[in-house]
């Protein structure tokens, strides 16, 4: 019984770092994503939110290298298709709007959140998972990311809540 729970572990380690790797690569082609956005948002609320989170996004990358150098692991990534379709979806919804308008941050908004909640599914389950595997430290810097993505996620809410989602109404 032991040694099948030893291969259990082993392969619960093997997804574990098969899932930073995937958030890796997600963080790394964010960070491009969010210059873009910024760049298209009309607001300059949304465009200081997006900014900001491009700075919090470049930690990310830095905390996640950390994860993988306390688990014994090469920090390398590998494609994340769910992020490259989320950053799909932002490019088409920035063609698909008119430049210049509160229904683009709209857009945008929608778009950001969608890569927000992505982002809170993994960390939340990287988070767990890094517990189970007895890596209290990588717990630790996949919280703190976590508490920044829910963060974002809130800001975002306000944001459009507070009066873009009114305004763009009337364009």
């Amino acid at each position: 019984m032991a040694t099948s729970k030893g291969n259990g572990e082993s392969e619960l380690k093997e997804l574990f770092v098969d899932e930073l790797k995937d958030i890796y690569w997600a963080e790394k082609h964010l960070t491009k994503a969010l210059t873009k956005m910024a760049k298209s948002a009309t607001s300059d609320e949304l465009q200081t939110a997006f900014e900001k989170h491009l700075t919090e996004t470049e930690n990310h990358v830095a905390r996640l290298e950390q994860v993988f150098e306390v688990v014994g692991e090469k920090a390398s990534a590998k494609k994340c298709d769910a992020m490259a379709g989320l950053i799909e979806e932002a490019e088409g919804l920035i063609e698909d709007t008119k430049e210049g308008t509160l229904t683009r941050d709209v857009a945008l908004i929608s778009a950001a959140q969608k890569v927000e909640h992505y982002e809170i599914a993994s960390y939340g389950t990287l988070k767990t998972l890094a517990g189970v595997l007895g890596y209290p430290k990588a717990a630790q810097l996949l919280e703190a990311t976590l508490a920044e993505e829910k963060k974002t996620d809130s800001l975002l809410t306000e944001i459009a809540e507070g009066s873009i989602n009114e305004s763009a109404k009337a364009e």
